[in-house]
């Protein structure tokens, strides 16, 4: 499991998140950033750093977000 980007860092990207991440797994798409699984080590550093409250672990995404899920998986398999 990873963490997962949400629809706050849409058009926000902020990327205090791409600072502190210890194993440079978060990347800038087109609106916003997303973190690539198969890299990240559930630090937790990022979502501590989110001035908009964007990240969460994949399992608490909150309803109404768990599309970014989806979006996050997408991003990286293209």
């Amino acid at each position: 499991m990873a963490f997962i980007i949400t629809s706050p860092c849409k058009d926000e990207k902020a990327a205090e998140c791409v600072e502190v991440c210890p194993v440079e797994c978060i990347e800038e798409g087109k609106d916003m950033f997303y973190i690539d699984p198969d890299i990240c080590i559930d630090c937790g550093a990022c979502e501590a750093v989110c001035p908009v409250e964007a990240i969460y672990h994949e399992d608490d995404v909150p309803d109404g977000e768990t599309e970014y899920i989806e979006l996050n998986r997408k991003f990286f398999q293209e």
